[in-house]
């Protein structure tokens, strides 16, 4: 009634297995079921009255356990395990029995018997994950949804019906008929009644209708909204001629309200009798309403009024609206904030001042090694310090600063680039704000010591939008790639742990990685090209150097010629003859074979080689 939180419940192993679903056991389910019905029906008409003895509430885990919690205790009664392998998409609660049916991720339904905690009768629903389950009123049927639809007679476990189903995985499933609409047949239970299902990102509620016969698979009849239903609230009709009202609550924070009594095959979709929106004034400084967005609803017992649950989900607001489904479309206006400041007390200070010796020295934060004599303050001079008359004007800092005896000269202002934790500060600010000049100011520092320690020092909830900033700034220009990368290894390599634990981080990182992927794809094909382009860009610097160099003048500077006895000479000379004759013969041979290389050498480099063609191609 106020709006308050009443309970809270947080599983010891919430962090590694996140909730995922719940659902309330029946009133009375701590008791071994009772034999007599008819008590029971009787209790399932007065829902309203129920919530005093509603206590257990089944949770489902991402892990696939399931916990039974006592709300009345206030305290986990018991863990049900060893039934599903993988993440529990729904459970609910059989009217009459204390059985319990989940469904997962792993493709099954299982069956639970609660009082023993053990695994009752389990099955394979479909070939993908099976998302959501309802229990047909006579509880003896239950539906179950992945993409199709199917309909299981539980007793034997076999498929009763097929439906079609939805493109996408179905995540609402609900009775809208107890009776069949013509009695002439008797009932059997089951044939004749109307179920309603949602699915996630379809704009389509779709109703089927259960026949004798297996022909029709296809809906009777939808309801079209706005964006995708997040949470569907229906009133069941029980006599003939009284429509079905329908509550959707979509995405966008509207809630659509239908009303349409069900009588066959409809072939457009059906559109909504009344829309009801939430806005805020638009006074007191915002001009402009914002919208409010609504969570859930539920009808009320009478059929005639609506529980309206809107706001932030941490801090719901729950109130109570009468329906006027005359008008079209209904816009309430509720001032949110008020309802939601926090009322705080103001804390009553009662500042003490210590008693000091004047011996004492005591530092003044920020500046180090400073110390300034502590005055014991007359309580009543100091009143009137404090109050100015109007004709003095006031001190100004310099002044102050010289009273408390400070060298303003010594006090250094820290200059040139913010530290890391100032930048650490700067990054958060600008992902929250979105501001492209802080952003660049910080995400362009090129210091692998900075970048470093600036990602070990933010918060942890600004790791993702960094990662999302990041992948898109690696999309821009190839420049700033480069720098991004250095920030992306840091974020993987420091916070690798924490991304781990994200359930949806494949979705989150997708596009960073198909795009590493592209770009390591084009790798191999650049560096093969940068290899040749090097080869070919250090011959040309190669030969252009050869150029560049001056040619040597080859004539002397300077010639020195030595004036000797003729004698000397013509004796050198015989030796020379002499010497020559002897050795004639073998340097016309040694020519001859240096000859001969340099033919040989000369037929290779101009590739007139006298090899077969098919050596010369192994050759090049």
């Amino acid at each position: 009634a106020g709006s308050r939180l009443q309970h809270e419940y947080v599983p010891s192993a919430h962090l590694s297995a996140a909730c995922t679903c719940v659902a309330w056991a029946p009133a009375g389910a701590r008791q071994p079921p009772s034999k007599d019905g008819p008590q029971r029906k009787k209790r399932k008409s007065e829902v309203g009255e129920v919530d005093k003895q509603l206590d257990i509430l089944a949770i489902g885990t991402a892990v696939g356990s399931i916990l039974l919690y006592s709300t009345v205790k206030g305290e986990l009664q018991s863990k049900l395990d060893g039934g599903h392998d993988s993440r529990v998409n729904c459970v609910r609660w059989h009217q009459d029995s204390c059985c319990l049916y989940s469904c997962s991720d792993d493709k099954h339904i299982v069956e639970w018997n609660t009082q023993t905690c053990k695994v009752k009768c389990k099955w394979k629903g479909d070939n993908g994950s099976v998302t959501c389950l309802c229990i047909s009123p006579d509880g003896k049927m239950l539906l179950s949804a992945g993409r199709t639809i199917k309909l299981w007679d539980l007793e034997t476990k076999e498929v009763y019906r097929h439906f079609t189903g939805h493109a996408t995985s179905v995540s609402s499933l609900i009775f809208t008929t107890v009776k069949p609409m013509n009695e002439s047949k008797p009932f059997d239970g089951i044939t004749g009644l109307y179920f309603l299902s949602g699915a996630i990102h379809d704009r389509l509620l779709s109703v089927w209708y259960i026949r004798s016969d297996r022909k029709e698979k296809n809906a009777v009849m939808s309801f079209t909204v706005t964006d995708e239903p997040t949470f569907v609230d229906l009133t069941v009709s029980e006599v003939k001629e009284e429509p079905v009202k329908l509550a959707v609550v979509c995405r966008d924070g509207q809630l659509h309200i239908f009303e349409h009594i069900l009588n066959g095959y409809c072939k457009k979709p059906l559109t909504s009798n009344c829309t009801i929106q939430i806005a805020t004034p638009g006074n007191d400084g915002d001009s402009t309403p914002k919208p409010v967005p609504i969570l859930a609803a539920a009808f009320c017992t009478d059929k005639q009024s609506l529980l309206l649950v809107y706001g932030n989900t941490l801090q719901p607001v729950i109130e109570k609206v009468s329906l006027n489904t005359s008008e079209s479309h209904i816009c309430l206006v509720r001032d949110i904030q008020k309802v939601l400041s926090l009322k705080t007390d103001a804390a009553l200070t009662k500042v003490k001042t210590p008693v000091v010796n004047s011996d004492t020295k005591v530092l003044v934060p920020g500046i180090p090694g400073h110390s300034t004599a502590v005055k014991t303050p007359a309580s009543g001079k100091e009143k009137k310090k404090n109050k100015r008359k109007p004709g003095e004007t006031e001190e100004s800092i310099e002044e102050r600063l010289g009273a408390l005896d400070i060298d303003v000269s010594k006090v250094k202002t820290p200059g040139g680039l913010p530290q890391t934790d100032s930048f650490a500060v700067l990054l958060v600010q600008g992902l929250e704000s979105n501001d492209a000049e802080i952003l660049n100011k910080v995400l362009n520092t090129r210091k692998e010591n900075i970048v470093k320690n600036t990602v070990a020092r933010m918060p942890i909830h600004a790791v993702i939008p960094l990662l999302h900033e990041l992948t898109k700034r690696l999309q821009g220009n190839p420049y700033s790639a480069s720098v991004m990368v250095r920030w992306l290894k840091s974020v993987f390599t420091l916070h690798a742990s924490y991304l781990s634990t994200l359930p949806d981080l494949i979705p989150q990182l997708g596009m960073l990685y198909q795009l590493m992927e592209s770009r390591v794809k084009t790798f191999q094909k650049l560096s093969r090209l940068h290899g040749r382009l090097f080869i070919l860009v250090t011959q040309v610097a190669a030969s252009q150097t050869v150029q560049e160099v001056p040619e040597v003048n080859q004539t002397a500077k300077l010639v020195y010629e030595d004036d000797s006895s003729e004698e000397e000479g013509s004796d050198d000379e015989m030796i020379a003859d002499k010497d020559s004759d002897e050795n004639w013969d073998e340097d016309e041979e040694k020519e001859e074979q240096s000859d001969e290389q340099d033919m040989t050498v000369e037929k290779e480099i101009n590739g007139d080689s006298d090899l077969e063609p098919e050596n010369e191609s192994e050759e090049e």
